[in-house]
């Protein structure tokens, strides 16, 4: 595989931003945010590549960056057996509803409908033309996207069960502590 990246850089030259190699197959391509579905018809359609599986589909949040989200997808040829990672750098715009979106795969691969879902889900990746993207892992009235980096790490709500009314009480977070004195008793008799 690794005589082939020449033929990989000719064959995408105008999606690939850079392309790097690594040991036991492995290859990581950056790509263009916008060419992500184009790329992967090629990808699955060729027989040069045959790639027939999207493995994973994750993301981190670089908060400082001016591309915020890094979106890695994993792919995976059963003929050829090599993996082909494509990472995504995603731009945020404020004036956007979810900010700047990808295109969805999940049309092209079966897989990418949950995992889309579940990126959607706690970063805020938004994939456009998904025929479902709903909430699966936070509750359907759940405001902010819990992985992203300027989520409070208490949340916004609390939920308890209130005895006196006999009901599940929703409520703001309220993070009052007192100071406390904690007297620590040493077994082995020695002051520290």
């Amino acid at each position: 595989m690794k005589h082939n990246l020449g033929l990989y850089l000719k064959i995408f030259k105008s999606y690939i931003n850079k392309i790097q190699y690594f040991d036991y197959n492995e290859l990581y391509i950056y790509i263009i945010v916008i060419r992500i579905y184009e790329f992967s018809i090629l990808c699955k359609s060729s027989l040069l590549f045959k790639i027939n599986s999207l493995v994973d589909l994750g993301a981190i949040d670089w908060i400082w960056r001016i591309h915020r989200f890094s979106v890695y997808y994993n792919f995976y040829s059963f003929f050829y057996n090599y993996r082909v990672l494509v990472i995504l750098d995603v731009p945020v715009f404020f004036s956007y509803l979810y900010g700047l979106g990808i295109e969805s795969l999940s049309k092209l691969f079966n897989s990418a409908n949950w995992l889309e879902r579940e990126t959607w889900d706690l970063f805020g990746v938004y994939f456009f033309h998904h025929a479902d993207l709903r909430r699966i892992l936070t509750d359907y009235g759940f405001t902010g996207f819990p992985f992203r980096k300027d989520f409070p790490i208490s949340g916004y709500k609390e939920l308890r069960y209130d005895d006196t009314y006999k009901i599940i009480v929703s409520e703001k977070i309220k993070l009052m502590q007192e100071y406390r004195v904690f007297h620590f008793i040493n077994p082995w008799g020695v002051d520290l």
